[in-house]
C-alpha cells in the first residue's frame, strides 16, 4: 500500500484524495482544540502560507489524548477558523492509534508499510512529513514547533 492509496474525509465529509498531492511535501499533524500544544495551529498556518507551493499541511483531529478534541466537525472547523484563521486542510476526526486506527496512521506508524520506520503517536500535534514522491521522511514529536528547522530544512533541500 502507498500513501497515495489511502482515503480520508474532510471536515465537510468530502473525500480527500491524497494522490492529488503527488509532487508536494505533505505534513500530517494530529490536532486537538483543547491541548497545551493547540497554539501550534498558528505556526502550522504560517508554515502552510510560507511553503504552500511545495507543501500541503493536513490537520487530523483526534480525541484520543486527554479527550482534548471533544467537538463535532462543525465545532472543530469553527474553532480553527475563529481562533487561528486556519486555511489549511482539516480532515474528519479519526483514531490515530488502537484497534480503530485510521489506515492513514497505520501507514504512517508501520515500517512494513512506509518502508522507513515504526513509531507510536505519543500525544496531540505529532507531525509526519512525506516527500513529494510519497515516502515518509520523518516524524516529529509534539514539542517540535511547525516552523522548526528540523522540518523547514527538509522543505528547502
Amino acid at each position: 500500500m502507498r500513501i497515495y492509496d489511502i482515503e480520508i474525509k474532510s471536515l465537510q465529509n468530502n473525500p480527500i484524495q491524497i494522490s492529488d498531492f503527488k509532487g508536494k511535501y505533505i505534513l500530517f499533524v494530529n490536532v486537538a482544540s483543547k491541548c497545551g500544544f493547540t497554539p501550534q495551529y498558528k505556526g502550522l498556518e504560517e508554515l502552510h502560507k510560507t511553503y504552500q507551493d511545495d507543501l500541503v499541511v493536513i490537520g487530523v483531529p483526534c480525541n484520543q489524548f486527554g479527550k482534548q478534541e471533544p467537538g463535532n466537525n462543525e465545532d472543530i472547523q469553527e474553532f480553527c477558523e475563529l481562533n487561528y484563521g486556519v486555511s489549511f486542510l482539516i480532515t474528519e476526526k479519526v483514531d490515530v492509534k488502537g484497534s480503530h486506527q485510521h489506515p492513514l496512521y497505520t501507514w504512517l506508524t508501520t515500517r512494513e508499510l512506509n518502508n522507513k520506520k515504526s513509531s507510536s503517536i505519543r500525544w496531540n500535534f505529532q507531525k509526519y512529513l512525506i516527500s513529494p514522491e510519497g515516502k515518509l521522511i520523518d516524524y516529529y514529536l509534539s514539542i517540535t514547533k511547525p516552523l522548526s528547522s528540523k522540518i523547514t530544512k527538509q522543505l528547502k533541500s
